[in-house]
């Protein structure tokens, strides 16, 4: 099997180099590794950072002109991969890269062909981060979106939004990836089920990053765009 990892990237000169050493000493038995980078604008030190960390290895590395979202950074990314499964990989340390061989393994078991790594089959621990009003809106926003693709799906899913998505690279080579911003979760995730795909969710561990880290996601603005967007992607393409 051969891997693609995307990493989209954002003014992350905190974490980039950090991440970037996790991913590049994952090793899979028998899986051929593909690392792409995709800078999304940055304007801080990150692209520096990246620039010298790949030199002299294989990792491709795209930039954006222009910040576009993370949608779109992902498409670039799905659009120059060659392996045969897809993961993405956030630039921030809240997800382990080891995590990804468990979804990896659970493909070569055969259980299924689209696997995500939820974070949710637990209760807020209510530590530090997890105990404020930001983090718990955006905990119960997502589980309210989760309960809506599988009331629209037909399928029951804990973590739409995680970023541990695995899936094989023929599932999207012709699909119609539209989302620029944080909607390409729902929008992917719309778009698996109704080509048939069940989406198997494998426990993973996370570290989630706080506001005042650098966390991006606007709960209420891109809530409502992941609401909208499950509900378009019903009944159009």
């Amino acid at each position: 099997m051969k891997l693609s990892i995307i990493i989209p990237v954002f003014n992350e000169e905190k974490t980039i180099a950090k991440i970037l050493d996790k991913v590049l000493v994952l090793s899979i038995l028998n899986v051929k590794k593909e690392i792409l980078i995709v800078d999304d604008g940055s304007k801080d030190k990150t692209r520096e950072i990246i620039d010298k960390k790949i030199k002299g290895t294989k990792i491709k590395f795209l930039k954006h002109s222009k910040n576009q979202g993370k949608g779109a950074a992902v498409r670039i990314g799905i659009k120059n991969a060659t392996g045969d499964y897809i993961v993405i990989q956030d630039a921030d340390l809240e997800y382990d890269p080891k995590d990804i061989k468990i979804l990896v393994e659970e493909v070569r078991k055969g259980n299924g062909k689209v696997i995500y790594g939820t974070r949710l089959k637990r209760f807020p621990n209510l530590k530090e981060e997890e105990r404020t009003a930001k983090f718990l809106l955006h905990y119960f926003g997502n589980r309210v979106l989760s309960l809506l693709i599988s009331v629209l799906y037909f399928q029951w899913i804990t973590d739409m939004e995680t970023c541990y998505k695995l899936f094989p690279k023929k599932a999207v080579k012709k699909m119609n990836l539209k989302s620029r911003g944080f909607e390409f979760e729902p929008e992917i995730t719309s778009k698996l089920l109704k080509q048939g795909y069940k989406i198997l969710e494998i426990p993973i561990t996370a570290n989630p990053r706080g506001y005042s880290e650098g966390k991006k996601l606007n709960t209420i603005r891109d809530g409502i765009r992941a609401f909208w967007t499950l509900l378009k992607y019903r009944v159009s393409d």
